[in-house]
């Protein structure tokens, strides 16, 4: 009996290019000798992109929709993609093909010699800004010393986990999910692919500067608190730099007490405020948690057993999760 092959794909706004995504993964999976399930989840979409995949549901019954209420984010997409996935490994990758599926069989060889967890390493980035590459290549290094985990470089989300690996992936119920964070956290034993990542084949990026700072600041809260003892670092800065520029002024003759005052106190304001600011992110994830409210509600699913059956499994898979 073959294995099957899970392939996630979070959906959002990708009417562009999903067409030529499904046809191309279609093309992928007809040659090879696994059996593979193509489960999109849409995360909230506004164009034809869910329009587009139930047509083609229609005509392949390897390939599933899972429908978000509204949008919930990547990270959440792919965790509800991970829990309606039934493979025996699952492969998590962009629906914009920048993430090329030849290189599942080089994941799977590895999984093959048995590692639980095949990542792709991003040896080169097509299609981006100099300061987009740039920036996240100093998330990452900067991450890596910060964080109590050793995330490996230059790691997206692409990548193949068993379902052993899944199936612990699922029991963190973090409100905010690094996801990358949280497949190096759970351990197992691990390994990488390297690969060019490619340019988008159509449409825009959906992961505009906003929601890159909300990605980095939701994984560094997650799996840091050096940012913490940084404030106690903070409160000494400004008496230190204010006896320092104090004595400055003195030798220099412009010392008023004006200009002292004003210079201390704009110092010591901005320091207090950056503070605030970080502590104000740890507290938000905190009060997330203990809200506890269901982290993504899925308002219909297309192409699953259910579907057969009447039968939707929602109560049991949202409010678990």
């Amino acid at each position: 009996m073959s294995q099957l092959i899970s392939i996630v794909l979070p959906v959002f706004n990708e009417e562009a290019g999903i067409q030529a995504t499904i046809d191309t993964l279609l093309n992928y999976v007809e040659q090879q000798e696994e059996s593979y399930e193509l489960v999109f989840v849409d995360d909230g979409s506004t164009d034809k992109s869910v329009k587009i995949i139930k047509g083609a549901i229609a005509q392949h019954n390897n390939i599933k929709l899972v429908e978000f209420s509204r949008n919930f984010g990547h990270q959440l997409a792919i965790t509800a993609g991970l829990q309606y996935t039934k493979g025996d490994a699952v492969v998590v990758m962009d629906a914009d093909l920048q993430d090329p599926p030849e290189v599942i069989p080089q994941m799977i060889e590895k999984w093959h010699e048995g590692y639980n967890i095949v990542y792709g390493k991003r040896m080169q980035r097509d299609g981006e800004t100099v300061f987009k590459k740039f920036t996240a290549k100093m998330f990452y290094r900067t991450f890596k010393k910060l964080a109590t985990i050793d995330m490996p470089l230059d790691v997206g989300d692409f990548r193949l986990m068993d379902r052993k690996a899944v199936h612990q992936l699922l029991q963190l119920h973090e409100q905010d999910p690094f996801v990358r964070g949280q497949v190096t956290w759970i351990g197992f034993k691990q390994t990488s692919v390297p690969y060019h990542r490619q340019e988008r084949i159509a449409g825009e990026t959906k992961y505009p500067l906003s929601k890159m700072i909300k990605l980095a600041l939701d994984g560094v809260t997650s799996f840091s608190t050096k940012p913490l003892q940084f404030v106690n670092v903070f409160s000494v800065v400004p008496f230190v730099s204010g006896v320092f520029y104090l004595g400055y002024l003195i030798a220099s003759g412009n010392a008023t007490p004006a200009s002292v005052g004003i210079t201390i106190l704009l110092f010591t304001l901005g320091l207090l405020m950056l503070s605030i600011g970080i502590l104000g992110s740890y507290l938000g994830r905190v009060l997330d948690q203990v809200n506890d409210r269901l982290r993504y509600i899925v308002s219909k699913t297309e192409g699953f057993e259910e579907r057969n059956k009447g039968i939707h499994d929602f109560s049991a898979r949202q409010i678990n999760n």
